[in-house]
């Protein structure tokens, strides 16, 4: 409701424009709570004001809402989830009309519309409103087709992909990612990475995971390690439960397992986006113009290899929303963003989507692993290059 009086106040083409509406696979049995319950619900509140509603007929990947957003030209849109939080949690990230999440002074002056109007209002409570009015649309295949086609922009190595015997395992830790991730595999040309199965299928109770974080490193990603080891394929990617963070761990020569940090990952997917934009800019495209970005807790390594290619380096304050926002305006005025990144394996590969996003990172992570396979590398290899 609060959101509903912020926006009106806004924007005055708030009802035709719209508002996008997607949500996780999270749920509380006891409470009969569910992410798509409270996706429901907000959905209502708008629906009963006249507000156009895109709402996403299933669940979907936490960058889907602002690519959505985007897409569409809508005001707004909100996000349902607890992403890598314990089961008994949920939660509600919002996106402004820029496609980033929000920032001051947004926040603050929503909290506001909130605290003027707690009593519900009439037909707030009514979730059955997205089954019956006019005035929502499913947005699901049309953002679901150009995402996937938007993805392609950043495949470098089409003809290596289809034809590498590399295998890959991917678990999508109980959550949204299985469907998402096989399609982006596809479009990128591989076949598709062997699930984890028990993992796969969107489960509550995350019942195979003490939590449902893959930044927690081996202990969590037991499952796809020793499936990995049975299907001889060396590199595992981990979505979080709502797909905007990855996970990679990568079998040694030893038999051993390397998780990759966040920061070490990063390191890897700067070199691999600088280098794929050097091989194939145009011959008057100036590196000055070219930028990657990074929260300030996060490694410096991005800043280490700006300063010796001579493209720009940024930091943020932590948060992906003040990466969002600073890309946007960068864009905006005619710079090129190859790639972000907050320690916390939070990656943005391109600029579909301005904010993490677990899918595109984990296809751009296997088509680097694929190149590096025919130069005689693995990642863990090419990461120490990186630092020397």
């Amino acid at each position: 409701q609060g959101i509903y009086k912020y926006l009106e106040r806004n924007f005055s083409d708030f009802k035709q424009r719209g508002f996008v509406v997607g949500y996780d696979t999270r749920g509380q049995v006891t409470s009969n709570c569910s992410s798509k319950k409270l996706a429901k619900l907000t959905a209502a509140v708008l629906l009963a004001k006249d507000v156009l509603v895109y709402f996403f007929s299933t669940y979907v990947p936490t960058p889907f809402v602002p690519y959505a957003v985007q897409q569409l030209g809508a005001v707004a849109g909100v996000m349902i989830t607890a992403s890598h939080n314990r089961k008994e949690d949920n939660g509600y990230k919002v996106y402004w009309e820029n496609g980033a999440q929000i920032t001051s002074p947004h926040d603050k002056e929503i909290i506001k519309c909130i605290e003027e109007c707690v009593e519900p209002w009439n037909g707030s409570w009514n979730e059955n409103l997205v089954d019956t009015s006019p005035l929502r649309q499913d947005p699901l295949k049309k953002i679901c087709d150009s995402y996937m086609e938007d993805l392609t922009k950043i495949c470098y190595h089409r003809e290596l992909n289809v034809q590498t015997s590399l295998k890959f395992v991917h678990t999508s830790f109980h959550g949204v990612g299985h469907d998402y991730v096989q399609l982006a595999f596809k479009a990128f040309g591989f076949q598709p990475p062997i699930p984890v199965p028990e993992q796969k299928d969107p489960d509550p109770d995350f019942s195979t995971v003490k939590c449902p974080n893959p930044e927690e490193g081996e202990s969590v990603l037991e499952l796809s390690l020793r499936l990995a080891e049975k299907e001889e394929a060396r590199v595992v990617v981990a979505t979080d439960p709502d797909a905007d963070r990855l996970a990679v761990a990568e079998q040694q020569e030893n038999g051993s397992w390397k998780v990759f940090t966040g920061n070490e990952l990063a390191a890897l997917f700067g070199w691999w986006m600088f280098s794929r934009w050097k091989e194939n800019c145009s011959q008057d495209a100036d590196v000055r113009n070219v930028y990657m970005l990074a929260t300030t807790v996060s490694s410096k390594i991005l800043r280490a290899i700006a300063l010796k290619e001579g493209f720009q380096f940024e930091e943020t304050l932590p948060g992906f929303k003040w990466i969002g926002s600073r890309v946007k305006n960068l864009l905006d005025n005619g710079k090129e963003v190859l790639f972000a990144f907050e320690e916390s394996i939070g990656f943005m590969c391109g600029t579909s989507v301005l904010d993490k996003d677990g899918v595109s990172a984990a296809v751009v992570i296997a088509e680097m692993a694929t190149y590096l396979q025919g130069q005689g590398l693995t990642l863990a290899q090419k990461l120490i290059d990186i630092y020397e």
